[in-house]
């Protein structure tokens, strides 16, 4: 299950994405390994400094310079991504007030900003398309309108305006959309709006999409006024809709302009509209796409035949039906299916429901089915559960499904196909989930699990100090020894990418000695070498390795004792080593240079041993640190001899040896350090070394 606590586990053979198999994969590999475009980097940096680079207007808010000039298409990525790192307020949008820059494209969604600063900046641009999906309620519908609404050029050539979960105040009643004239494409996804809102955008004379998803709409026969234009329709979840079926599918039958259909429903409603409307023959002569996920009584054959009727058929939705398994699905040219009967059809609904919490769900909970015993790398379906993350941040069972899911896609050397911009992005989503779950524990194991991939540990980028104190925090929750392991084993990994300073902040410290140096004990008092014991004294040192917080720690827990008996209790020389020889007899019958031992250690400076040298008061404390300089000295001289000339500890050893309170022992491991250095700088002149003869 984790890979790198057993290196000498091979891990399975994988197979990277197939290009003529798989082309979709083989594109997300090519788009995450390259760097970022030019244009982006350029942005970032100009985002990152916009308060030092712009003037500051009498009303607090930023001009760009004078002589700046923006083309259109840089203007407007420019915007998105300001939308999208959440840096679009009040105070920055006004940068759009100016002549520098031209935009037709405006995609706001989410952004906190008021009404006045929205039509200040944005509303006096020739915009044929408005993207104020959730918008902040400081920028309500109506409000929206009415400053659309206050450029005529707007009213008449804007065409598409998406206004999906924007809020609408209370005492509003009617949306005057009809002086949009130029409006082709309307969504008002999980928007308060009425049957009457409908009537009113109805008459629109240019309207040929809309969506009515999730909104207050009871009748829809408003509908047919507009039926000579309308091709497209999505009205999924419509929980409101009073009619009787009949009346639903006369009103449908009468949009012979339709190509795109889409009443898929929320399984747990039950609805068996899409089962009646599959049966009618003369209906929806011309779509080409209908979605019906989520209806009730759906078989493959009533799918099949409406299908075969209609040959212009290219999608059809069948997530959370029990239609879709069927062979006609997979040998039928040119129709792609949204659905869970297979990866394809899972990876279709992943994309075309992204925003559809309900369905994401589903699409999660089968594709972590199909991904169970996973031997392919599949970045693009990774991409899509990490789109699925991002986009649901508050759904516990998004987050939690899609935990699971990602494990399962980069498990062992699965991850090792994976771009580590992709991984990177996955994992930062999961500590965002952690912080708005922080209770949920099946989510915290599935965060832990992920963290024992040796390719993520080692080489992705993430916040570790944010890691670090989520696996200490663990660490001590006493789990079931499996997840002990695991805590353990990640917790000697992060240690050494902390720097001290980040150690000594980790308010989770002290109890991850505590916890630490109990296991040491419980381990010791039953005698018992497991795999356990081993990260435990790997993570000890390595958390103590440059850190007095850590050691002070140490040293309060009982943490010399422990070792004292660990020294006692076994003769191993890999737990020996990790120890450190302490102390006491130990130390005076340590090996000398022709020590066998051959773990790996490594050391990031010696300064943190300098205080230990001159405890003359403590010699078992003094000899530890004498034994660790000789050991690596002497292993690795071209790199820590060199080391002790840099840091200047040469003379630190040179007082020892002739300090009258210096034990024999320590005088002659001192001894030992300088003649190894002697033999390998022979040539180095440091005349104030205590006159050293060279």
């Amino acid at each position: 299950m984790v890979h790198f606590l057993h290196p000498g586990h091979t891990p399975r053979n994988i197979v990277p994405p197939d290009a003529q198999k798989d082309a979709l994969g083989c594109c997300v590999v090519q788009e995450e390994a390259s760097p970022y475009t030019l244009v982006n980097i350029c942005l970032n940096v100009l985002i990152a400094n916009l308060e030092k680079l712009c003037s500051e207007r009498p009303d607090g808010t930023l001009c760009l310079p004078e002589h700046w000039s923006f083309p259109q298409e840089v203007a407007e990525r420019f915007l998105r991504v300001m939308t999208w790192q959440g840096k679009l307020t009040d105070r920055t949008a006004s940068i759009f007030r100016g002549n520098q820059m031209k935009l037709k494209l405006v995609n706001i969604q989410k952004a906190k900003i008021s009404t006045a600063a929205f039509i200040k900046a944005f509303c006096r641009h020739k915009l044929i398309e408005l993207n104020a999906t959730a918008v902040h309620a400081d920028l309500p519908v109506p409000d929206i309108i009415s400053g659309l609404c206050s450029n005529r050029w707007i009213q008449q050539n804007l065409q598409c305006l998406l206004l999906d979960s924007t809020s609408i105040p209370q005492n509003s009643r009617l949306l005057f959309f009809s002086q949009l004239t130029g409006l082709r494409i309307l969504s008002v996804f999980n928007v308060c709006f009425h049957t009457e809102d409908l009537a009113n955008v109805s008459q629109l004379p240019r309207l040929e999409s809309l969506d009515i998803s999730n909104t207050l709409v009871t009748d829809i026969s408003a509908l047919l006024t507009c039926k000579d234009r309308l091709k497209s329709l999505t009205m999924h979840y419509l929980k409101c809709l009073a009619m009787t079926k009949s009346q639903i599918l006369a009103v449908i039958r009468e949009l012979k302009c339709l190509l795109h259909l889409d009443i898929s429903d929320h399984r747990q409603l039950k609805s068996d509209l899409a089962f009646h409307l599959l049966q009618q023959k003369d209906i929806l002569p011309n779509v080409v796409s209908l979605d019906i996920s989520g209806g009730n009584c759906i078989t493959d054959e009533a799918v099949e035949l409406f299908i075969r009727l209609r040959p212009a058929m290219q999608f059809v939705g069948l997530l959370a039906t029990d239609a879709g398994s069927s062979d006609f699905f997979t040998t039928k040219q040119g129709l792609r299916v949204a659905g869970g009967a297979s990866m394809s059809q899972i990876s279709e609904a992943l994309s075309r429901y992204r925003n559809r919490s309900c369905f994401v769900k589903e699409a999660l909970h089968r594709l972590f089915t199909e991904t169970f015993s996973m031997e392919v790398t599949m970045p693009a379906i990774l991409k899509l559960v990490a789109i699925g993350m991002r986009n649901h941040p508050l759904d516990l069972r998004v987050q939690f499904t899609a935990s699971a899911c990602a494990l399962n896609l980069t498990r062992q050397g699965l991850a090792k196909g994976m771009p580590v911009r992709l991984l990177s992005e996955v994992t930062c989503l999961l500590f965002k989930a952690l912080k708005n779950f922080p209770h949920y524990q099946q989510l915290q194991k599935n965060c832990l699990l992920s963290l024992t991939n040796s390719r993520i540990l080692v080489d992705v980028p993430f916040d570790r100090f944010d890691a670090a104190k989520f696996v200490m925090r663990w660490l001590c929750k006493h789990e079931n020894p499996k997840m002990q392991t695991m805590a353990v084993s990640v917790t000697s990994i992060l240690a050494l990418q902390l720097s001290p300073e980040q150690t000594a902040q980790l308010e989770e410290l002290f109890m991850a000695v505590k916890e630490l140096l109990a296991i040491v004990k419980q381990k010791t008092t039953e005698n018992l070498d497991d795999v356990t014991f081993l990260f435990t004294l790997k993570a000890l040192w390595n958390l103590t390795d440059g850190s007095p917080a850590a050691c002070k720690h140490f040293i309060e827990n009982q943490g010399l004792q422990i070792f004292i008996q660990v020294l006692e209790t076994f003769s191993e020389s890999a737990i020996q080593s990790k120890v450190l020889g302490l102390l006491h007899a130990t130390i005076q019958n340590w090996p000398s240079s022709s020590c066998k031992m051959t773990a790996l250690v490594t050391y990031r400076s010696f300064k943190t041993f300098f205080p230990l040298l001159g405890n003359f008061s403590q010699p078992e404390v003094q000899l530890w640190a004498l034994w660790a300089m000789y050991h690596v000295c002497s292993k690795n001289p071209s790199k820590y001899c060199k080391m002790l000339v840099e840091e200047e500890g040469l003379q630190l050893l040179c007082d020892i040896q002739e300090h009258s309170e210096a034990t024999p022992k320590a005088q002659q491991i001192a001894a030992s350090i300088l003649d190894d250095f002697r033999m390998h700088f022979m040539n180095y002149q440091r005349p104030t070394l205590c006159q050293m003869p060279f």
